[in-house]
């Protein structure tokens, strides 16, 4: 692939997309590097024990996900470039907070302000692409951020290596300075964009004040994908344990498995989620995204029968491009059922609130999945990619019923519309004889 092919690939036409994926690419660096040192920041230098940082980092992510509605909502009434930009900047002095934690009484409230922060940025970054990039380029937009995080986080680990290779405390608070630095950054880039404009007066029907908690569809929606989101901690915790107690295969393969996927999302999130241009499209997509990880998670479970280590290396290789080949087309899906399903007015709290999938993925998955792996063995992953399968499987319905709340409410995306002509003149064409009378936009 040549450099203009990868640099599409990040970065979108210029334009506030492109902005938006800077900003990602920027504090991306500096997550990647801190992802790598923080346990043992917090270890040695701080002294805590792992179960301490274990219980302190579950709680703050419990915060946090508990505090993305509200902090999205504000974004809302207040402006989301304003509270993306104070986010960003509330991420940067927690983190740099944590260069003078000593201790577990500080460590907790320190750690609950980062991931409160994190989940609000998250929040608000969403509905300030809302405001600034047209519905149908949303998909798109997004699949170049996630390309960029991917891309950041790559670099950042490979700068957390160098301070994991020093070992020195200096060396640990030099990684989180850089943290700091890189959301402060992304803060500037953020305040570059142009103030979006607001959506028009919130639809009618759907109640005033955090409404997204009182949508019914719309948590049953954010709950498939949760479950779907589960295979977050797959592929660096489960998978990992997995290839050391059950295969042959060497130990290296974890770190060869790990740059497959992130350089995968790297190269082809783009190109994938371009299958997608609505809510059709993206129901579509979610549930081949489900198929595609039970079957990588069939071909791990065969990875712990086969003999020898060539081959059980090359049954997780397999698996893993099953796998990332899956979160892609899964991924992109969600993000557009998430933006569509969402009224007018309120991105911020509905990505908020959809947004709680990632740190309960976060929170609950590495439990379940050791339990369900390692526990379970073959029997175990087979279960896991049921759950994925019958998750893709029940967004379907499940969009339907928000689809149908929407419509009686005035909400109907504009997209609906569009996609539902589209189709009914693929079938006319297909077959003159074939009914379009049926106006639901997943009943045909």
């Amino acid at each position: 692939m040549s450099l203009r092919s990868l640099a599409s690939s990040l970065l979108p036409a210029p334009g506030p997309a492109r902005g938006l994926a800077l900003a990602q690419l920027v504090n991306s660096v500096g997550d990647g590097a801190f992802y790598v040192c923080s346990a043992l920041y917090f270890s040695r230098v701080v002294g805590l024990s792992g179960a301490q940082i274990g219980l302190g980092l579950t709680l703050a992510w419990a915060v946090g996900a508990v505090a993305g509605v509200p902090l999205g909502h504000l974004a809302d009434r207040r402006g989301a470039r304003g509270a993306a930009v104070l986010l960003a900047g509330a991420t940067a002095l927690s983190v740099a907070a944590l260069l003078l934690v000593r201790s577990y009484a500080w460590f907790l409230p320190v750690a609950c302000a980062y991931a409160t922060a994190q989940c609000g940025l998250a929040a608000a970054r969403q509905s300030l692409l809302a405001g600034l990039v047209e519905r149908e380029a949303r998909t798109g937009a997004l699949a170049h951020l996630q390309s960029a995080a991917n891309a950041g986080l790559a670099v950042g680990a490979a700068l957390g290596a160098v301070a994991l290779a020093a070992g020195t405390p200096a060396a640990y608070l030099t990684v989180l300075g850089v943290d700091a630095a890189a959301f402060a950054g992304c803060g500037l880039l953020l305040w570059r964009l142009p103030a979006p404009v607001r959506d028009a007066v919130p639809a009618p029907g759907r109640g005033g004040g955090l409404s997204v908690l009182r949508d019914r569809p719309y948590a049953l929606v954010t709950f498939l994908n949760m479950v779907m989101l589960l295979r977050m901690p797959l592929i660096s915790l489960a998978l990992p344990l997995w290839i050391a107690e059950r295969t042959a295969a060497p130990g290296w393969t974890v770190s060869v498995l790990l740059v497959l996927n992130t350089g995968a999302v790297m190269l082809f999130q783009v190109r994938t989620a371009a299958a997608v241009t609505g809510l059709v499209s993206a129901v579509r997509t979610v549930w081949s995204g489900g198929a595609l990880m039970l079957a990588s998670c069939a071909v791990f479970a065969l990875s712990g029968a086969v003999r020898g280590a060539v081959w059980g290396a090359v049954a997780l290789l397999v698996g893993s491009v099953l796998l990332v080949w899956g979160e892609m087309r899964q991924s992109a899906g969600a993000w557009q059922i998430a933006f569509d399903l969402a009224p007018a007015g309120r991105q911020g709290q509905y990505q908020g609130f959809f947004g709680t999938g990632v740190p309960v993925a976060r929170m609950v998955g590495p439990v379940l999945l050791t339990a369900l792996v390692l526990g379970g063995g073959v029997a175990g992953w087979l279960v896991l990619g049921g759950l994925f399968l019958v998750a893709g499987v029940a967004m379907r319905p499940a969009v339907r019923w928000a689809e149908e709340r929407g419509r009686v409410a005035g909400n109907a995306p504009r997209s609906v519309a569009g996609d539902a002509r589209r189709s009914v003149a693929r079938n006319a064409r297909r077959s003159t004889g074939h009914s379009a009378g049926r106006s639901g936009l997943l009943r045909g």
